[in-house]
């Protein structure tokens, strides 16, 4: 099986605070926001911004709901204090469950995405508050699956991780000292109670990275993917939600009118 390439931190860690800086300069603000929830990518996220522009120039919103793990809060506190940034917690309990009292009948995926909206619609009106620029914290290996939800979680200004697999991610933040419990935690969106990523994704981050490295990067069809070491209908599985996610990872097609 071909293997991910391993991320060199040392080479790519100055491209991607280049990156912020310019993308925020760009912009012509001096201030970024970002959602922590007290994973993986949003710490790492952090990590890079505040190193980047300087802690003063980060504001962290924690933004649980009632079924929020404590630990999860607790991890994305101690990412603001390791940084020093700014930080703010507000509950999305009373804004979610007014809209859902209309509509009691709806399932955990309604409610998980409705959830993603409103802590993006939280973290665009404090941008305008604070005059700056919402940070994405997603990475590749999310958004060639379509695990994530749109104009939720994908909404930002700019995605420093965007370009990493989760894999890769998981390197950065240990170079930039991450605390352990958020490196080693698993991953999830805290959408429901005892809700993973990979469980609801139904593949490991490590298996997804290196079939999508395959098919994407190296441009191998299924069978050859297969015969790498991979059972075909995985492989299948996995670049069905590659295609059926595509539209998420393009702006919306307008539709042109003849001269």
């Amino acid at each position: 099986m071909p293997v991910l390439p391993a991320l060199d931190v040392e080479r790519a860690l100055p491209v991607l605070l280049d990156f912020i800086r310019e993308r925020t300069a760009m912009a012509g603000r001096k201030r970024l926001v970002v959602g922590l929830s007290g994973g993986l990518d949003s710490a790492a996220s952090a990590y890079l911004a505040a190193r980047a522009l300087g802690s003063g120039h980060l504001t962290a919103f924690i933004l649980p709901y009632r079924t929020t793990p404590p630990q999860s809060i607790e991890d994305a506190l101690l990412v603001a204090r390791e940084l020093d940034i700014s930080h703010h917690t507000i509950d999305i309990t009373p804004m979610v469950d007014a809209y859902f009292a209309l509509f009691p009948d709806a399932d955990r995926k309604r409610r998980g995405n409705f959830m993603a909206r409103c802590r993006m619609a939280v973290l665009y009106d404090q941008s305008a508050r604070l005059e700056a620029l919402v940070l994405g914290t997603g990475n590749r290996t999310e958004a060639l699956l379509g695990y994530t939800t749109l104009w939720g979680d994908m909404a930002c200004a700019f995605s420093p991780l965007g370009g990493l697999y989760k894999t890769q991610v998981r390197a950065l933040a240990a170079h930039l000292g991450v605390p352990g419990s958020i490196l080693e935690k698993a991953p999830t969106a805290d959408l429901w109670e005892g809700q993973t990523d990979e469980g609801e994704m139904g593949i490991s981050y490590d298996d997804a990275d290196r079939i999508l490295h395959c098919l994407v990067d190296l441009h191998l069809d299924e069978e050859e993917v297969a015969r790498e070491g991979y059972d075909l209908s995985l492989v299948r599985k996995v670049k069905g939600k590659v295609e059926a996610s595509a539209f998420k990872r393009r702006m919306p097609p307008c539709c042109e009118l003849p001269p």
